[in-house]
Parts: structure tokens; sequence; C-alpha cells
């Protein structure tokens, strides 16, 4: 089998390289490719997204993405901008289930926002529609404006659709998953105010009949923002669309003490995914080697789950990472009294050397 690698910017190639030294460490018969993207693509090549790292991505069996953005590029046209590249992988590939799961490791608990209490135990799993809602939807740009409140002057504008089948699908997931764990499912919306989400609350409603096992409840995404931060253990599954999925996710990653910590996997309908931190490139701090590299290592665990169908690997990642928690290691994103701050290497050589004892205690 073979895994796409692309670093990306910022601290993508920092990160990307321990959990590539993760990877290497389970002796697993996989074949690795690496190709440039995002700024670097374009400095190289012209474009974020290059037809060859393309076609690497499509020719592969799972891809392990860093992050892309590089504020060098800020004032290009749009369409060559670094983040350009993950939207374009997202959309070519038809990675439609953006699946981010948000839980509280136990030595963390003290690191998130929120008092102990309400965090301890934390595991719930935010599964965002992907490829369509106003990201992608058409027409955009810019205009003089036709109508509205100041007709004749510059405007922006996006289009927010949602067709049924990518509803249905997105819906399905959410259904599935949640089978797998408390069969508990909140479709965030906001059906009030959005002819869009109305449709979205309607057809989520119509396929929810097929489990009768789940129990779903709908929830406005201002709520749903409002509760995430009041009572998080309530939820299980939270199922919503392209815009509301980003930023929820990135709200519930700080309950987990760091967006280092969150891991999200983007998957097509036969299961071939893209793997990737939730966090950006950070190029403030890119090349100091303080970046927290174990979203990356963790999404590299759901890859080997969910593309690669290896198990009992993904266990012994997920499991070397709490044990380098327990240690009391930590980058400086999750640093607390009483704990070791480490810098990205050091964090990797704890996962590795966990990774090393347990296949000597299994030999």
């Amino acid at each position: 089998m073979k895994i796409a690698i692309l670093p990306g910017d910022g601290i993508g190639v920092e990160i990307v390289a321990q959990a590539e030294r993760v990877l290497q460490c389970l002796d697993l018969c996989f074949e690795t490719e690496i190709a440039l993207v995002g700024g670097a693509a374009y400095a190289a090549h012209g474009h974020p997204l290059p037809e060859a790292t393309l076609q690497l991505a499509r020719a592969a069996d799972a891809v392990l993405f860093g992050a892309v953005g590089d504020p060098r590029y800020d004032a290009i046209e749009r369409a060559l901008r670094p983040e350009q590249a993950i939207l374009g992988l997202r959309k070519h590939l038809q990675l439609f289930a953006n699946l981010r799961p948000a839980l509280c490791h136990a030595p963390l608990t003290h690191a998130s926002s929120l008092r102990p209490e309400l965090v301890s135990g934390l595991d719930l799993l935010i599964i965002r529609e992907l490829t369509g809602d106003v990201y992608f939807g058409q027409p955009r740009g810019r205009r003089t404006a036709p109508d509205g409140a100041f007709p004749g002057a510059e405007e922006g504008f996006d289009t927010m659709r949602y067709a049924r089948p990518e509803i249905e699908r997105i819906a399905h997931v959410a259904f599935q998953a949640a089978r797998q764990r408390s069969r508990r499912v909140t479709s965030v919306d906001k059906a009030n105010v959005l002819e869009t989400f109305q449709f979205w609350r309607d057809v989520v409603t119509e396929v929810h009949a097929q489990y009768p096992d789940v129990e779903l409840n709908h929830m406005y995404v201002d709520n749903a923002a409002m509760q995430l931060v009041k009572a998080p253990k309530q939820f299980d599954v939270i199922v919503t669309g392209n815009l509301f999925g980003d930023i929820l996710s990135d709200e519930a990653a700080m309950l987990t003490g760091s967006i280092g910590m969150l891991p999200s996997a983007s998957l097509d309908a036969a299961g071939k995914g893209l793997y990737e931190p939730s966090h950006g490139s950070a190029p403030d701090i890119a090349g100091r080697s303080i970046a927290n590299p174990l979203a990356t290592i963790l999404s590299l665990a759901m890859m080997l789950r969910f593309s690669l169908h290896q198990e009992e690997a993904a266990d012994r990642v997920e499991a070397a990472v709490q044990q380098a928690l327990a240690a009391g290691l930590r980058t400086p994103d999750i640093w607390s009294e009483g704990t070791r701050r480490v810098g990205t290497v050091e964090m990797g050589d704890a996962v590795v050397a966990a990774l090393t004892t347990s296949a000597s205690f299994n030999g």
C-alpha cells in the first residue's frame, strides 16, 4: 500500500517528520512518497497543488498532510494561494466526510480552558461535511450591487447551498459512527434563519428514520457553540455543514487542551482518506521546534485505522501518545506547572520510545 506524504508549509514539515518516524517504528510494509504542496509548491512550481502532487494523492491509498499557509502569498490571486491546495485535494479526491474527534486525555485535564470537571472524560466526535456549503457554492465574487440596501455599491458575495445527496451521505456517516459510540447524534444548523439549513434539518430527519436505534436532536449553531463550553459532555456525535463544522471543531479543540491535540480524517465514499492535524501552518513558530506533533501522530493513527485497516498498529500509536503524556512531557501549548516542557523532536522521541518498548514487550 502507498502513502502520499505532503508536509506543506510552516510547522507542517516539522510535525510530519515526527509522524514519519512513528510510521517507520511500526515495521509495516508501506511505500511512501513525499511531494510539495501549498506555498512550498507555489514557490517551486507556480501552483499550490501541482498536477504531479494531485496525481500522487489520487494514486495513493492514503494521504498524510501537514499544513498549508504562508503570509508571503497573502496578496496573490486567491486561486494560487497556499490554502487552495487543501480545498483542491478535498474536491478532487471527493473527501466529503471530515471526522474530528475531541478527546480530553486524562493527563491534560488541567490544560483545558474549562474547569476539569467539565472536560474530564470528554470524548466527542464532530463530523463536518467537507465539499459543499458556502466554501464551494457558486456564484461568488465581487460586483456592483444590483439591489439591497446599497444598490450600486461594490459588494462581495458567496453562495450557500446543499443538494439532497450531499446531506444524505454525511447524515449516514454520522448515524453509522454513532452506532459505534453512544448512539446519539446532534445535527447543528441555522434553520431558523437560513433556507439551506432548514432543508438540511429536513433531510437529516428523513435519514434518521433508517436508524431508529440512534437518538437524534437538532441544535442551532449559536446554541451549539455555547453548549460546547457550558456542558461539552452532553454531546456524542455532532454533524454539521462545512462552515459551522470548521468553527465548532476549532472551539472543541480548546476543550482538549490545545488545537495541537486535535487530529482529523477526511474520507471519500470508499474510506480512502486524507489525514491532517486540525491546526494551521503557524508560521510564527515554524523552525523553532516547539510545535506539538501529537495531532499529526494521532492523525496517523486514524489513517492506520480507517484507510489502511491496521487496527492493532493504530491502537499502539494512540497508547504511545498516552504514555508520553502520562510521563509528564508537554510541548509549550499544553505545558503547565509540574510538567516537563519539551520540543517537537523530543515529543516525537518519547512516542517512538514508547512504541519501541511496547514492541520489545510484545516480542
